[in-house]
């Protein structure tokens, strides 16, 4: 049987560019299946809008079975806040999608065992549509809508942080053994940490240096930045 490692790096190449909550979602998803008796393989993320229209001529225009509804612009996955996923054989190489498969003998279906696990992560899943069902595919929307995102809006640094927050189970934590160096017009001012694709840094040396001043209010737990 694959290790947990194995079974989280045959799914790394497609994590990348996915929103953080999203990528921290993906990767405790990977291990709560995984715990459960349930590889699975991450087999969709990020998805750029020719790889969407591509997919979209499926069924249409090119041969194969249609498998989505969403043009380029349409999807999820062409902002990082989707993923697809299948069940990782015994073998580690082949997948499936019988969503009726019970590999690990407990009498509940695998593929509902990782849906159970990406809902409480705060996934919404594509099963529970009322129209094209999607059964593998999983997503954080964050609240917006297909035209919020086409109109440019994105989730806000609060709800990327209660995201995390949910995925963790309190504090999002931070990755301390990846060192960045915050410099200025080249000049350095401090160092930070580097957390799925998210850094962490001091913001009164930064605040300071664009010669804005900082301030904490203790009771509302607020950092305020001012620039005169």
């Amino acid at each position: 049987m694959l290790t947990l490692e194995q079974v989280k790096q045959k799914s790394a190449a497609r994590l990348a560019k996915l929103h953080p909550a999203v990528l921290a979602g993906a990767n405790e998803l990977i291990r709560r299946s995984y715990n459960r008796g349930v590889p699975i393989l991450i087999t969709q993320g990020m998805r750029t809008i020719a790889q969407q229209n591509e997919l979209y001529a499926q069924g249409r225009t090119k041969k194969g079975d249609i498998v989505t509804n969403a043009r380029g612009g349409d999807s999820y996955h062409n902002y990082g806040l989707a993923i697809d996923f299948a069940l990782l054989l015994p073998d580690g190489r082949n997948v499936s999608w019988d969503m009726k498969r019970d590999g690990d003998g407990d009498k509940v279906a695998d593929w509902q065992e990782v849906v159970q696990e990406g809902k409480k992560l705060g996934f919404e899943w594509g099963g529970d549509w009322t129209s094209f069902k999607d059964y593998a595919h999983l997503q954080m929307s964050f609240g917006l809508s297909i035209q919020d995102l086409k109109a440019g809006r994105r989730p806000t640094a609060q709800q990327s942080a209660a995201a995390l927050s949910r995925i963790t189970g309190g504090e999002p934590e931070v990755n301390k053994d990846i060192p960045v160096n915050i410099t200025l017009n080249g000049k350095k001012l401090t160092t930070g940490v580097m957390d799925e694709a998210v850094t962490y840094a001091p913001v009164r040396a930064i605040a300071e240096a664009l010669g804005a001043k900082v301030t904490y209010n203790a009771s509302s737990k607020t950092v305020n930045i001012v620039k005169e």
